[in-house]
């Protein structure tokens, strides 16, 4: 596996890590857990030295999870946690406030059996704590030694700006694929322009772009992508052409889907690290086998191309997410 320098702060993780939120949470009913810290070995012997997770994950299984699998190389490893929920708890709303900060940090510091945080990202910027003071904070807690790097998710251009006037944020987590591309309009010259570095979640759209949903797909009852607007079944039927293209480009580069799209994120800057995640094992190999694919020029000008005469259908989030999210 090669690796990859997150912006201009030196921080060098694999090319491609593992966003392991859905090992625990999220789509559907948590993997056993003696299977979840194989998979996450198997991660790390496969060349993966980048894990995200967050307090929110479960809540707090998923650090305690990763905390277990990974002690045995903790020095090997980065490990990325976040902050920014009453309680870890999306559902109770957002706290940024500064002794929340301090207090989940020490939290997780015990769950992932470490002395240290590697990158500490906010979860989600909150309206209601000014962004320096959550910076000022997280500058604190690097200077103590427990936290080495700051991260921000889904923050917009503005907050960002802020936020590394007072310490340097090292990565921005947002969501970012080939069916949704907005950080290209106004988030990614940005982060260019301060050496920032841009690890995006969700690169396989929530599994849409393995091929492996249709319309007729069931999820699980607490799957959150019933929820999903572009994930309704008429939206599904709708988004099926993006699907089949990749298909027919993955085919002559003897690919998959997942590979193709991956791939395309690696390609577009040199620090950007996709943290694709999956519960099996196949799934990981596959994920993990896009980083020895190269898109030529050609390549890129053909998706590029296509994707311009593509309209994707849906919201991303459901309305009352969607304003949680930072412009």
């Amino acid at each position: 596996m090669q690796t990859r320098v997150l912006g201009n702060s030196g921080l060098e993780v694999s090319s491609i890590g593992m966003g392991c939120m859905g090992i625990s949470y999220g789509y559907g009913p948590a993997m056993d857990k003696a299977a979840a810290i194989q998979l996450i070995r198997n991660a790390f012997e496969q060349g993966v030295t980048f894990f995200d997770s967050a307090e929110a994950y479960g809540p707090f299984t998923n650090e305690s999870l990763l905390g277990e699998a990974l002690a045995p190389f903790r020095q090997q490893t980065v490990i990325a946690t976040k902050f920014g929920f009453k309680n870890g708890d999306v559902a109770q709303g957002l706290n940024s406030r500064p002794e929340n900060i301090r207090t989940v940090t020490e939290a997780a510091l015990k769950r992932l059996k470490s002395d240290h945080i590697d990158l500490l990202y906010q979860h989600r910027v909150d309206p209601n704590v000014p962004i320096e003071d959550v910076a000022g904070t997280v500058k604190q807690l690097i200077t103590e030694g427990k936290v080495k790097h700051f991260g921000l998710s889904e923050a917009g251009v503005q907050t960002i700006r802020r936020a590394h006037a007072i310490q340097p944020v090292t990565v921005l987590q947002s969501e970012y694929s080939l069916w949704w591309r907005e950080p290209e309009k106004e988030v990614l010259p940005v982060l260019e322009e301060l050496g920032i570095g841009f690890v995006p979640f969700s690169p396989l759209g929530k599994g849409f772009l393995t091929g492996a949903i249709d319309a007729e797909t069931t999820f699980a009852s607490d799957d959150f992508r019933n929820i999903v607007p572009r994930f309704s079944e008429e939206n599904r039927s709708a988004n099926a052409q993006l699907v089949e293209v990749l298909g027919h480009i993955a085919g002559d580069k003897d690919a998959t889907r997942a590979q193709i799209a991956i791939a395309w994120l690696l390609a577009r800057k040199p620090w950007i690290v996709p943290i694709p995640g999956t519960t099996k094992l196949h799934r990981l190999e596959e994920n993990l086998g896009a980083a020895s694919i190269e898109l030529t020029s050609k390549d890129l000008a053909t998706i590029e191309s296509v994707l311009q005469q593509i309209q994707i259908v849906g919201d991303r989030y459901p309305a009352h997410l969607q304003q949680r999210v930072d412009r």
